[in-house]
């Protein structure tokens, strides 16, 4: 199993990509969230060109804010930079448009992103909708180093539910999931990614990556101490926010961990005004978590969100994920905490796999 790390993407925070590097994690995603963060090609850029063996790309660039021809031509700009390790990963927009006050892409315009997409990443020829009807596209000056196609740019798709990892199966190197909890979840994924594909999909060339992250419990220590809220409560309430969305796109409550949690967080929220709800509800988004949402860190939220568990336990859970053919685990830790955590996961958990 590799281990990455998902980046909130801050340019001038590429010291934690480059201490990343040094401590022998795999791959870097560097999120795409416009509002939110520095632009991640950007960011892309500068890491690359003080990095030299971690895989780069991002986690992931969202298809609602940027044409395919624009994704595809940032992303080969930086495989110019970093040949043979920069990657490309893709979804549709949880995060990204609602901090907008926008819906992500619905599954069927996602598909034809996609569709659209992926002949760029060669430098081929593809057909791009149009308001005046489609029309065949392609880079048309890709020598003299503007961009590099020649060298492969894998692409992995985001997916959670049965729709999305089939389209990840269908188009994608790969995929980029929620963390699987145990093996019989990822058994279930696998099945929705190999529906999709419409075929059995090769699994040694098939890479998938989970995004989570890890706290290593000291002996004795609580699920839910203050260093744990520390490492990965932002984790956890970013969980909350994108239920809160589900409810009001779907209209069905959570159930489970977050039931517990849910009556108080929506009268917290909802007494900010709906037109400017948007901007509050993703507030420290997977940075750090706002002090009045504090009390939704109950053990069972942080649990559901993050890896937390002693050495051993973390070890054996990882391993039986490894078995059933999770490629890869990318942790996103607190901000303020984010340099602890890579520290405590290289030194104690990322051994037992090299």
């Amino acid at each position: 199993m590799d281990f990455g790390i998902c980046v909130a993407s801050h340019i001038n925070d590429i010291d934690y990509v480059v201490r990343a590097e040094e401590l022998g994690y795999s791959h870097a995603w560097l999120a795409d969230s416009q509002m939110l963060w520095s632009d991640c090609y950007a960011t892309l850029a500068i890491a690359a060109s003080r990095t030299n063996h971690i895989r780069l790309g991002t986690g992931v660039a969202i298809s609602g804010t940027r044409p395919a021809p624009v994704t595809a031509a940032s992303i080969a700009t930086i495989n110019a930079i970093a040949p043979n390790r920069t990657f490309l990963g893709v979804g549709a927009g949880n995060t990204a448009l609602r901090v907008m006050g926008q819906p992500p892409q619905r599954i069927k315009e996602f598909d034809r992103y996609l569709e659209t997409l992926s002949p760029l990443l060669k430098g081929e020829e593809s057909i791009l909708d149009t308001p005046d009807g489609p029309t065949a596209i392609r880079h048309i000056m890709p020598d003299k180093g503007f961009v590099n196609f020649d060298d492969p740019i894998p692409l992995y798709i985001s997916g959670f539910g049965p729709r999305s990892l089939g389209l990840a199966g269908k188009y994608g190197n790969g995929a980029v999931l929620g963390m699987p909890k145990n093996p019989t979840m990822m058994n279930k994924i696998w099945g929705m990614i190999e529906t999709g594909a419409e075929h059995d999909i090769d699994r040694d060339d098939y890479y998938t990556t989970a995004l989570t992250t890890i706290v290593v419990l000291n002996p004795g220590e609580a699920v839910d101490s203050d260093r744990v809220k520390a490492e990965c409560g932002a984790m956890a309430m970013a969980g909350i926010h994108y239920a809160y969305e589900q409810v009001r796109n779907f209209g069905k409550e959570p159930t489970g961990a977050l039931s517990y949690v849910w009556d108080d967080y929506k009268t917290m929220i909802e007494s900010y005004p709906e037109d400017r709800r948007h901007q509050r509800i993703h507030a420290g988004h997977n940075c750090w978590v706002i002090p009045e949402e504090e009390q939704f860190l109950t053990p069972e939220v942080l649990q559901s969100s993050s890896l937390i568990g002693t050495k051993e336990q973390l070890i054996d859970l990882l391993a039986s994920l490894d078995d059933a053919g999770l490629d890869q685990v990318m942790i996103l830790p607190n901000f303020d905490t984010r340099f602890d955590v890579l520290e405590r996961v290289a030194r104690d958990i990322v051994p037992a796999f090299n």
